[in-house]
C-alpha cells in the first residue's frame, strides 16, 4: 500500500511540473503568436481566439469525448491517469500561468521554437508516468483502431494537419500555418529526443542475471508481456537467459528505470517496430 501511494505521489508530481512547463509554452510563447501547433490545445487556441473561453477550460472540454472513447475502446487504466493529467493540465493553465505569467510578443519564430521545447519538455515528463495528454494521441489511436494498417505517425500527421488548416481560415494568415508546423516540430523532437520517441514501438532484449524479477516487474506494473530465451554468452560460454519485451515507446524510460534497479550492469539492446500487433496492441484484424 505504501508503494501504490509512492507511485501515485509521483504521478501527480511528474503531471504538475509537465502541466506546468507545457502551460508556459502554450501561454507565454505560442497564443501571442496567434498559431494553433495542432492537437486540443491548437485548437482550443483557435477557440479561445474567436469566443474568449479559456485555453484550459476549452482543452478539458474538447478532451471530454475523447476520453470516453477511450475509455470504451482502449486502455481503461490509462484511460484514469489520462483524466486526471487533463484536469491538472487546464487548472495549471487557467488558474496559475494564465494570471501570473507575462507573454513574450517578440520574434515569432522564437516563440513558436520556444514554446514548441517547453511544451515537449512538459509531453515527455507527462508520458514518463506511461500517462498522457489526451487530445491528438487518443485521437490517433481510434483510427488505428478502425484502421488497424494505418501508421501512428500519419494518423498523428492527419489530426494536426486539420488543426493547422483550420488556423489559416481562423486568423486568415498563411504564417499561421507556418508557424505553427515550425512550433510542432519542435515539440515532437524534443520528446524523442527526451523519451527516444512517442509514436513506435520498441522492442527490448535484457540479459542481465536478474531476469527474472525485471519481467515480474515489467508485467505488473507495464501490464506488459515478456519472454525469457535460453542463451549462451559467445565470450563466457555461460548460460543465461535474455529478456525480450515489445513496448509502448513512450515506457522505454520506465523498462529501463527498472532493468537497472535491479542490476545496474544489465546489457539492454532497444531496437525501433514500426508496428506491433496482438494483446496489448493493435487488433490486425
Amino acid at each position: 500500500m505504501k508503494m501504490i501511494w509512492k507511485e501515485r505521489g509521483k504521478d501527480l508530481i511528474y503531471d504538475f511540473a509537465g502541466a506546468f512547463l507545457q502551460a508556459l509554452g502554450v501561454w507565454c510563447f505560442i497564443e501571442p503568436c496567434r498559431i494553433a501547433p495542432g492537437g486540443v490545445s491548437g485548437m482550443a487556441l483557435l477557440v479561445n481566439y474567436l469566443t474568449a473561453v479559456p485555453v484550459g477550460v476549452m482543452t478539458l472540454v474538447l478532451n471530454i469525448p475523447l476520453l470516453i472513447s477511450s475509455y470504451l475502446c482502449l486502455n481503461r487504466k490509462m484511460t484514469w491517469k489520462t483524466i486526471q493529467t487533463v484536469l491538472i493540465m487546464s487548472l495549471v493553465l487557467d488558474g496559475l500561468v494564465t494570471p501570473l505569467f507575462p507573454q513574450y510578443v517578440g520574434d515569432k519564430l522564437l516563440s513558436s521554437v520556444f514554446g514548441g521545447i517547453l511544451a515537449g519538455v512538459g509531453m515527455a515528463m507527462i508520458f514518463m508516468r506511461d500517462s498522457t495528454t489526451g487530445g491528438g494521441d487518443i485521437l490517433a489511436k481510434l483510427l488505428q483502431k478502425r484502421f488497424p494498417y494505418m501508421h501512428t505517425g500519419y494518423a498523428l500527421m492527419m489530426t494536426d494537419a486539420v488543426v493547422i488548416a483550420a488556423s489559416v481560415l481562423v486568423f486568415g494568415k498563411l504564417e499561421a500555418a507556418l508557424y505553427g508546423m515550425i512550433s510542432m516540430v519542435a515539440t515532437t523532437q524534443t520528446i524523442d529526443a527526451i523519451l527516444y520517441g512517442m509514436n513506435k514501438g520498441a522492442m527490448v532484449m535484457i540479459h542481465s542475471e536478474k531476469n527474472r524479477e525485471i519481467a515480474e516487474e515489467i508485467m505488473e506494473r507495464l501490464n506488459r508481456g515478456t519472454t525469457l530465451f535460453k542463451s549462451v554468452g559467445g565470450f563466457s560460454k555461460k548460460e543465461g537467459e535474455t529478456l525480450l519485451c515489445v513496448i509502448d515507446r513512450k515506457q522505454f524510460y520506465l523498462v529501463k528505470e527498472i532493468a537497472y534497479a535491479h542490476d545496474p550492469r544489465a546489457f539492454v539492446v532497444v531496437s525501433e517496430t514500426k508496428e506491433t500487433y496482438g494483446e496489448g496492441f493493435l487488433d490486425a484484424r
